[in-house]
């Protein structure tokens, strides 16, 4: 197996050698040059601070770069070229893989704070409820912003709640719009995975234009249609059923088409006074599958579908964004006020299912059913000042920024039709209840100040500080230290401490649901509710009002560049996390203890045979190190070598899970809120601790050739019957390739994404018994899809 795993790493640094050294040199708009001395504006409020100035680790990703991914997504593309990053691919994990997580540095994907153009960007109304990364988080829907919009990304890897607020615990990711206001291309391509499936089509539009002779405006569309891959096995669960021997389940990406627009926009009213705007608008339909009923799961299944059925999960959502604003100088003072919305809501429904109870008691073997919607919004209005002041006990200017902040949000849950949540409802997904609906809000008031100078010509430093006062769970005041010391232009240390939370979502307070899901400690299917903190059966259970999430970030960097072509970057961390939200446990309440613990309480006891809620009950700590490296070279022929290297470590485990509470330790169920799949898998190893990633973009005069290479770290898959039934999955190699060819105004590109046909390990017996047509585990951080491969072709004016 080592030896397997020697050969294809040799072949992949083979053909990387090959493209670096072939004889080329680049048309401008293939050039994807590391952004060595790009300007950044994240996690620092003064100006024409370059990325290698930095007192943090930041890293900037072009446009052009994310476009060299071959991806149509922008959190596949930054995974691909962020080590840090981690992009999972769900599969039958319900909604999940419609709606899928980023997480960085391991945390789970609403510890990271997303921007746009500087400003908080709203998160999504989903909930991932399901047994993969990001359980129980609400994350941001980066699939709703169009890559063709895209300048750049900044991904700030170090905490920032001082600055920013709530969620900016593992880093921030801002992305930062086009506005040229002249120019554009228009790109279409169509791929398709190496078994056949998969098919993607894609076109996108993107342009400048002035709004008189003040103003610009930069207009920008995306369109996809993906088809659904399935890499599901056999299934050989029950010889004689319907089904037996064939491929009745769907295990790969779900099926989606979406369009998407943003428009950038400013207009000078006057020489110190800009009103700027930006919005977007996303709309999306998914359909993904749970699994596979054979006929034989019940008397009703077989009386309805008698050959088997397969429920079909399907998403409507909607994503709408404006931000207004007017920035100007008053008595040398910049100041910047602006409003910001944004709205994402999701219908649900479910197809080609069954409603047993509702065939049961009427006859009644209705398919589709509309399960109801779930709507989140932000609105954030925002004040900002900014300035350089002289200080007389202060060597050099001293920046001052300050400003106060009101955030209202919102969350909605709505019931579906009377017919999908009857009984226990839909398989696949039970209807929202009515007993589920409500429409929550909350207030944030918040006010920050901001200071940084340099100490002397080679040491700087910055110190910020803001309190955040919730009306529902009170006040946070977090704070930070940062500073840099440059020994000479070529090394220089960086470090930063600081506090940092993530107030509960609204969701994770609130979300009611039930769905229908496989148990594979008993190999089994069980209705599982999801239950509110405040909802009766939740606290008798244990649950209680949750707390806000608490953080101490400690970070020291090394800072390299000897030459004006060539930087590398060392920085290693710790993140202690106390009082994380988590969903806890399944707790089985289906045992006759549990029956009549429920029923004694006035409870309903055949609705559901396992209960989940959110708590506060475990802290982590995570240990890691982020390396980077970038160099350019130009060679006497004129062709231009362009090459990225990456490395990132993290490594989370849990220090401490708080005892039952009185209610749940007083039950006599036995029960844990935290079983051991989540303490040592999900929290934890569910996750590569390590990836490496090498990056070459080789160009002259027409060509461009461009080679991306992954190391992807094992990860550990835990069961909760004992760790024999645990599975350790391997580290992996992907690797990408493309070449491209300008011909006048147009480009046209071929590439192959995983053009090693890389899979995970396939799921042993033990860790997936009985279910072997489910033969690989949704954990794999670069999916289960094989070798693809796209055409590409680009025209610009």
């Amino acid at each position: 197996m080592i030896k397997g795993r020697f050969k294809q790493c040799r072949l992949s640094l083979a053909v990387v050698a090959v493209v670096a050294g072939m004889q080329a040199q680049a048309a401008e708009d293939n050039d994807t040059t590391p952004q060595l001395n790009a300007v950044v504006v994240t996690g620092t409020r003064s100006e024409n601070r370059t990325v290698l100035e930095s007192m943090q680790p930041i890293q900037v990703v072009s446009s052009k770069t994310l476009q060299s991914t071959g991806s149509n997504e922008l959190s596949e593309a930054l995974s691909r070229l962020i080590p840090s990053l981690n992009f999972p691919r769900p599969a039958s994990s319900g909604f999940t893989g419609i709606i899928r997580p980023v997480q960085m540095r391991g945390l789970s994907p609403d510890q990271v704070l997303v921007l746009v153009n500087g400003k908080r960007r709203h998160t999504s109304a989903f909930l991932n409820t399901n047994v993969t990364q990001g359980r129980g988080s609400a994350p941001v829907d980066l699939g709703a912003i169009p890559l063709s919009a895209i300048d750049h990304i900044e991904v700030l890897g170090d905490g920032a709640s001082a600055r920013y607020g709530s969620d900016a615990i593992a880093g921030v990711i801002n992305v930062i719009l086009k506005k040229d206001d002249e120019g554009g291309q228009v790109t279409t391509s169509y791929g398709q995975y190496s078994k056949g499936d998969g098919i993607q089509r894609h076109v996108d539009a993107d342009t400048g234009f002035k709004l008189g002779e003040r103003g610009s405006a930069h207009l920008s569309f995306d369109g996809n249609n993906n088809d659904f891959t399935n890499r599901a096995g056999p299934d050989n669960r029950n010889p004689g059923a319907p089904g037996y021997g064939s491929t009745t389940y769907r295990l790969g990406d779900p099926d989606i088409t979406n369009g998407k627009v943003m428009l950038n926009a400013e207009y000078a009213l006057s020489d110190d006074l800009t009103a700027y705007g930006f919005a977007g608008y996303n709309k999306s339909t998914g359909d993904t599958w749970d699994a596979f009923r054979n006929g034989r799961a019940s008397t009703y299944d077989r009386a309805a579908h008698p050959e088997g059925y397969l429920p079909r999960l399907h998403a409507e959502t909607q994503d709408q964004s404006l931000v207004l604003g007017l920035r100007g100088l008053l008595a040398d003072w910049k100041w910047d006020a602006s409003v910001d919305y944004g709205r994402n809501q999701i219908d649900l429904s479910s197809r080609d299912t069954l409603n047993r109870y509702l065939y049961r008691d009427t006859g009644n073997a209705q398919q589709n059913f509309n399960d109801g919607s779930l709507t989140s919004s932000l609105a954030v209005y925002q004040l900002d000042f900014s300035n350089e002041l002289n200080v007389p006990v202060l060597n050099n200017p001293l920046s001052v920024a300050f400003g106060v902040e009101y955030q209202h949000q919102t969350y909605q849950e709505s019931s579906g039709e009377a017919n999908s949540y009857y009984g226990t409802g839909a398989e696949g997904f039970s209807g929202l209840k009515p007993g589920d609906s409500g429409s929550y809000r909350r207030d944030v008031v918040a006010q920050y100040l901001d200071l940084e100078t340099n100490l002397t010509d080679k040491w700087r430093a910055s110190v910020a500080v803001r309190h955040d006062d919730y009306n529902d769970f009170g006040g946070a005041t977090t704070g930070s230290f940062s500073s840099r010391y440059d020994f000479n232009p070529v090394v220089a240390v960086r470090g930063s401490v600081s506090t940092g939370y993530r107030a509960p979502s609204l969701a994770q307070q609130h979300y009611s649901a039930t769905t229908s899901a496989l148990n594979t400690s008993i190999n089994a299917y069980q209705d599982q509710l999801t239950a509110s903190v405040d909802s009766p059966i939740a606290r008798l259970l244990g649950a209680e009002d949750l707390k806000a999430e608490k953080s101490r970030n400690i970070s020291l960097g090394l800072v390299l560049q000897p030459t004006d072509d060539f930087s590398a970057t060392l920085d290693v961390y710790q993140i202690n996390i106390n009082d994380r939200v988590t969903l806890s446990s399944n707790l089985n309440v289906q045992t006759a203890a549990g029956q009549a613990y429920l029923a004694a309480n006035g409870i309903p006891t055949d609705l559901y045979q396992s209960v989940r809620y959110f708590t506060n009950a475990v802290d982590t700590q995570t240990r890691g190190v982020d390396i980077t490296g970038q160099h350019r070279y130009r060679f006497d022929n004129g062709g231009r070598l362009n090459s990225t290297v990456g490395y990132s470590y993290a490594k989370t485990r849990v220090t401490d899970i708080k005892d039952n509470p009185t209610a749940l330790a007083q039950s006599g169920l036995n029960l844990d809120r935290i079983d051991r799949r989540d303490r040592y898998g999900v929290l934890t190893d569910s996750t590569p601790r390590s990836k490496l990633s090498f990056s070459t973009d080789y160009s002259k005069d027409n060509w461009g050739l461009h080679a991306n290479l992954v190391r992807y770290g094992s990860f550990l898959a835990v069961s909760n019957t004992g760790p024999a039934y645990d599975q350790r999955f391997d580290a992996k190699w992907v690797l990408d390739l493309s070449t491209s060819y300008r011909y006048t105004d147009w480009l046209f590109t071929v590439g192959g994404d995983n053009v090693t046909d890389a899979y995970p390990d396939k799921r042993n017996s033990l860790n997936n018994p009985g279910h072997q047509n489910v033969n690989y585990i949704s954990y794999s951080p670069f999916g289960m899809n094989g070798a693809f491969y796209y055409l590409k072709a680009t025209y610009s004016w």
